[in-house]
């Protein structure tokens, strides 16, 4: 099978190995750009969307740790690969720490090279395939270390009869996790039932949890089979629990002690199997304190807690569920759409989405609405999100930032010829050179 032909930007100073890396590069398929120095290569970020950078830790200049943080600050869903030496090895542990993919110890074997090229580049992309083993948590997807302990140990709880209790921020996905515990229990072939505590009014919430009879109230035409009841054996899920009134509480508190329901208007009880799990993004305890949720209740339910991580905590998830979501959208809308432009997911990742994965959803779901390209342009993304203009850059910054993306606009007009460049910028070719040197630009890579 061909390698598709993504780029790799290559930075080092040592021209050996710049040329090096690019021969075993290309001749696996990929596309090579090179830079001698992390300030061109800062530069050729202008011109050049590289979906992978290779860059050596010790350089004249600026070294390879800077480097990757100033590039970090651009592209921060763009993968790293540093190559270090022994000496090094310690910095290119703190690189790791900050974020960079992984690094390589000179020398390195060709195929290790190549084996952690192909996984950086599936790092936007691929959405990891649960095995079959892993089935019950396919929905959630992550490569969160903190979620996926959490799933580790959802599934030793799911193989036991104890209640369990889900907290987190509205839109982290509560009712995946319930759904993923029941189906990871002994109790998968049985029902899995859901409810909003907030969303039943009141008066009708005895009758639509325990049943009620024909004749027991006005409008009780028929027998009625409560969620209980339609849940007997597998598993009821108790959303936003913490809405619960307080008479309510009392009641619901009567019937997971006693395991039996008593359908309004009956003179009988039944008797029911039914694993409880919960579910609030209030905080019970407050609650408890305060006087609005029942103390016994409240140690009843929360036998197990699993507390998810918002979506601010978990970041490296951004690119997966978006992509993830864009491909869904995009096949449910009939549309060609492959992916985001690296500006648009750079927005993603470092959006404020208060609304968790759910807001992220919903702002996916309008870039596919409104694109009329098979690449989400950061423009959409940035209409979804409703973002501010940043912040002003300081005076040298915002000069700096003109003028290399000015020579690069003339440079890419001219196809790299300098005397023409020159020559629509109105300055001599001497200045216009020293220009260039400023911003580490190479007129050569501008050809055609």
């Amino acid at each position: 099978m061909n390698v598709p032909a993504k780029t790799i930007l290559i930075v080092d100073d040592d021209e050996d190995l710049r040329r090096l890396l690019g021969l075993r590069l290309k001749s696996a398929g990929y596309q090579v750009v090179t830079a001698e120095s992390g300030e061109q290569a800062l530069a050729h970020l202008s011109i050049t969307q590289p979906q992978l950078v290779i860059t050596d830790l010790q350089m004249s200049g600026m070294d390879g740790l800077t480097f990757f943080r100033q590039l970090h600050q651009q592209r921060p869903a763009l993968p790293v690969l540093i190559l270090t030496a022994h000496g090094t090895i310690p910095s290119a542990v703190t690189a790791l720490q900050e974020g960079v993919f992984c690094y390589l110890t000179k020398p390195f074997e060709p195929d290790e090279l190549l084996e952690q090229v192909a996984k950086a580049l599936l790092l936007n992309t691929e959405i990891p395939l649960a095995s079959d083993s892993e089935q019950w948590r396919a929905d959630i997807i992550t490569r969160n270390s903190e979620l996926l302990e959490l799933l580790n140990e959802a599934k030793l709880a799911a193989a036991s009869e104890a209640n369990i209790f889900i907290s987190g921020e509205s839109g982290t996905g509560k009712e995946l996790l319930a759904q993923a515990i029941h189906r990871a229990s002994l109790r998968h072939e049985k029902p899995f039932i859901a409810v909003n505590c907030s969303a039943i009014p009141e008066h009708l919430f005895e009758s639509e949890l325990f049943g009620h009879v024909r004749g027991a109230f006005t409008g009780a035409i028929a027998h009625h089979q409560g969620l209980f009841q339609a849940a007997h054996g597998g598993t009821l899920f108790l959303d936003e629990i913490g809405d619960l009134p307080l008479p309510l509480q009392t009641k619901l508190l009567r019937v997971l002690q006693e395991r039996q329901v008593r359908a309004v208007g009956a003179t009988q009880t039944v008797d029911i199997d039914v694993r409880i799990i919960s579910a609030t993004h209030l905080n019970l305890e407050q609650r408890m304190q305060s006087g609005q949720f029942r103390e016994d209740l409240y140690y009843r339910l929360k036998v197990v807690t699993f507390n998810l991580p918002p979506l601010s905590a978990r970041r490296e998830d951004i690119p997966l569920l978006a992509q993830h979501f864009l491909n869904q959208l995009a096949q449910r809308n009939h549309k060609v759409i492959t992916g985001f432009s690296p500006e648009a997911l750079e927005l993603l990742v470092h959006a404020n989405l208060p609304g968790n994965v759910r807001q992220l959803f919903n702002i996916i779901e309008q870039t596919v609405v409104l694109s009329v390209s098979p690449i989400i342009p950061a423009a959409l993304v940035q209409k979804a999100l409703q973002t501010k203009e940043p912040d002003l850059l300081s005076f040298n910054e915002a000069r700096s930032r003109f003028e290399r993306d000015y020579l690069v606009q003339l440079l890419k007009i001219a196809h790299g010829n300098v005397t023409q460049a020159a020559r629509m910028a109105k300055r001599n070719r001497t200045d216009f050179y020293k220009l260039l040197n400023r911003h580490e630009l190479d007129p050569s890579f501008f050809k055609e």
